[in-house]
């Protein structure tokens, strides 16, 4: 497949090299592309071998296989190409955890007469989410990049809107000549207190998500099952351990999906 063909999608995601910055995937658009399709291709091959053998009896299903495949290569393509948008928010997942206290720790800092600069080291070293982009600044400052330039570089790709706005404050706190102590006590407190909003969100959304659990996870399979084997006690109907095994994966299916809901839906916040 040449390269140009890349190249043609790559500039119809004009998107995509930015969301690849954020993500920390270090690879050129159209090298992306090349190896999502490349893994598409060989996942659909792998899907329409083994599903093959099995169809292979079925005369129908089988010449359906070809209109399935590139039905299933272009789904496959498509998920992976939203890697970085998944890379994106887990980075902003992890950073969200620890923007406060990161915030907090570099205010003592400041306001304890440490230098911006040996401060900034300290939070790399303390942080391990928001640490990675307080140590590339510190990097580029190393290599004679300003303070200035180097917070602004790392504002366009930082994945985080919360840090974002972080950097910004001290940036223009740098810019302006203010205490940045006191820009990054005002963000903060707004950070937390939208934190705080959302912990109260999820709190509510939480007692609808276990009234519906146990109503179709716990009270009507076990209810169903008890009525199954009583039922089939006087109709004569044989219930076999297929069946069984059937009702109990899909007993599991369905708790997976509340618990996976729950997870979900759970604001980034450490409380």
């Amino acid at each position: 497949m040449p390269i140009a063909f890349f190249q043609i999608i790559a500039r119809s995601l004009p998107n995509l090299k930015h969301s690849l910055k954020k993500a920390g995937i270090n690879y050129k658009p159209e090298e992306f592309i090349k190896r999502t399709f490349l893994s598409s291709f060989y996942m659909t091959t792998g899907i329409v071998i083994s599903f093959g053998l099995v169809l292979a009896k079925f005369d129908v299903l089988k010449s359906m296989m070809a209109v399935f495949i590139p039905i299933i290569f272009f789904i496959l393509f498509s998920y992976m190409l939203k890697l970085p948008e998944v890379k994106i928010s887990k980075k902003e997942k992890e950073i969200s955890k620890e923007i406060i206290f990161a915030g907090r720790h570099l205010i003592i800092e400041l306001e304890s007469g440490v230098p911006l600069y040996n401060a900034l080291i300290n939070i790399s070293r303390n942080y391990q989410a928001i640490g990675i982009y307080f140590k590339e600044i510190v990097n580029k400052v190393n290599l004679g990049t300003s303070m200035e330039d180097a917070l602004t570089e790392a504002v366009e790709y930082i994945p985080s809107n919360d840090f974002r706005r972080l950097l910004w404050q001290m940036l223009n706190s740098i810019r302006t000549g203010s205490d940045i102590s006191e820009s990054l006590a005002s963000v903060l407190e707004q950070i937390a207190r939208e934190q705080t909003i959302e912990v109260n969100k999820y709190s509510r959304k939480l007692n609808p998500f276990a009234m519906f659990y146990m109503i179709i996870a716990v009270i009507l399979p076990t209810l169903g099952v008890t009525m199954l084997v009583v039922l089939s006690s006087f109709i004569e109907f044989k219930i076999s351990l297929a069946t069984f095994m059937v009702i109990a994966g899909f007993l599991a299916f369905v708790q997976f999906m509340f618990l996976s809901m729950i997870k979900f839906s759970r604001p980034a916040i450490e409380f």
